[in-house]
């Protein structure tokens, strides 16, 4: 059932939302620099791709960063990408429970509110297509000064899901934090 406040919304929300994409990745961040050094790709990173491909036609990608697993340069890239206007930054890798998995300890204390339903929703849809093996996702997504950080496991399974669940919500999401 839809909420007519929900819908009423929605009408006064953006249409095109600016977003800054990162993938963290120790292996596919050895790379080199393009001639637009707010856009780093790699040919072998496929989920940074599928995000970009999911949301260029509708809103404007103003960076794309593929880095290593580093708290530091994490955080710069993500204020590079604020610097930037992106009112929406989607990352993807480093969300599990290994050693070098960093993203959700990096990004979590930045949130001044996280958007609970966006990981439990996450993880009931990862459930119901893989089973229990959902409950090792961390993926997330909070506010960070009228910036959504929303964190993505990095196969591209999960960012199909993650920007299935997040992409119709964007522009309403941006009113919201800006109000």
């Amino acid at each position: 059932m839809k909420s007519k406040t929900m819908e009423e919304h929605k009408k006064h929300s953006p249409l095109r939302v600016k977003v800054g994409i990162i993938t963290l990745s120790d292996s596919k961040s050895n790379l080199s620099q393009e001639k637009n050094p707010n856009f780093v790709s790699n040919p072998e990173d496929l989920s940074g791709k599928m995000i970009i491909e999911s949301l260029e036609e509708l809103h404007e990608i103003v960076s794309y960063q593929v880095i290593p697993d580093d708290t530091h340069l994490l955080l710069e890239t993500l204020r590079k990408m604020k610097n930037l206007g992106a009112e929406i930054i989607i990352s993807t890798g480093g969300t599990g429970i290994g050693k070098r998995d960093i993203t959700i300890e990096t990004i979590k204390p930045l949130f001044e509110k996280e958007l609970n339903g966006f990981g439990e929703v996450f993880r009931y849809e990862t459930y119901k297509e893989l089973g229990t093996g959902a409950i090792m996702t961390r993926a997330t997504a909070g506010v960070w000064k009228e910036t959504l950080l929303v964190a993505l496991p990095g196969s591209p399974n999960a960012v199909q899901l993650g920007v299935k669940l997040i992409k119709p919500e964007m522009g309403h999401i941006v009113k919201h934090m800006k109000q």
